[in-house]
């Protein structure tokens, strides 16, 4: 999320009553989760298994519970709780905004678009032009939705992140302040959740087909002229390139990166990225070709294990 101007570092270091390692006036552009930081960015961390991930990171601002050294060029925020602080930043400057409507009256509609009787559009929604958007479809605030996309009923654009850090009294939210972006010509079927990102933009490219019941997961990229089948679950942080097909519930881990026009199997588990041009199924997902030889060799023996 970038914020609406460039701040100095100690103009954000008050909004948490934190202290700095830095230059006072070093510029901030807005905040962003590991996966997704660029220069200018605050990250969290708050655990010594991760620092150095932080540390390195493309961020330039690393918000720490422990005063460390720190890397030239970059500037730190000192926190006895980061997670609470990062939230409490993203809060700060985009906090929950209250409907009044079920067509917000900031959204933007494109010419030829046609919303149905029971949807609601959040806040601050762009809509391009010529869409379908179907009955009882919810589009939260801030999703940015291109020309000629259909989206079927009971479908939840921009849902809150699963993203949660366990305490001793429960679980406490990262409360999510990115968006949904739905490219051209996109289609996604009913009952589809897409979850908007945590701190960036979870989209969906070009020309890609959603069928029915799939879940995708915050900050994921799914590329252009993507198919992806009914009961499929996408984690949050993944990179799908372009013309990936994804058959029937398939389940892909975060983090993981799967290459343009490889093809997963139905139920398929991914656990690790693949690579792009392949077919792949069985958990965890392995090239089917090598897989079905396997199996092959597998009967082979059984049979003639039976007859001895």
């Amino acid at each position: 999320m970038k914020f609406p101007r460039i701040y100095q570092l100690q103009e954000v270091a008050s909004i948490i009553d934190a202290k700095y390692v830095g230059d006072a006036d070093f510029p901030v552009h807005g905040i962003n989760e590991i996966h997704r930081v660029e220069a200018g960015d605050i990250v969290f961390v708050d655990h010594p298994k991760y620092y150095d991930k932080a540390l390195e990171s493309a961020a330039t601002i690393v918000l720490i519970n422990k005063e460390v050294e720190c890397p030239q060029g970059k500037a730190l925020i000192i926190s006895d709780d980061p997670f609470r602080d990062f939230v409490k930043i993203g809060q700060y400057f985009l906090p929950f905004e209250k409907a009044t409507n079920h067509i917000s009256p900031t959204a933007v509609i494109g010419e030829g678009t046609i919303i149905q009787p029971g949807a609601f559009i959040g806040n601050h929604v762009t809509i391009g032009k010529n869409c379908v958007i179907h009955a009882n479809v919810t589009i939260n605030d801030h999703a940015i939705i291109g020309d000629d996309v259909i989206i079927r009923s009971g479908t939840v654009l921009g849902a809150d992140a699963f993203y949660y850090k366990k305490r001793d009294t429960g679980f406490d939210r990262l409360k999510s302040v990115g968006n949904v972006i739905i490219e051209n010509k996109v289609e996604i079927g009913a009952n589809c959740t897409i979850d908007r990102g945590v701190t960036a933009s979870t989209i969906i490219g070009e020309g890609t087909i959603m069928d029915n019941l799939i879940q995708i997961g915050h900050d994921t990229v799914i590329g252009k002229k993507c198919l992806i089948a009914s009961q499929v679950g996408i984690a949050g942080c993944v990179n799908v390139e372009d013309e990936v097909s994804i058959w029937g519930q398939v389940g892909i881990t975060s983090g993981v990166t799967i290459g343009a026009k490889a093809v997963l199997l139905a139920q398929a588990g991914v656990s690790k990225s693949l690579e792009g041009g392949k077919s792949y199924f069985g958990y965890p997902a392995e090239e089917a070709r090598g897989l079905y030889k396997k199996m092959a060799v597998t009967e082979l023996m059984v049979k003639e294990f039976k007859r001895k």
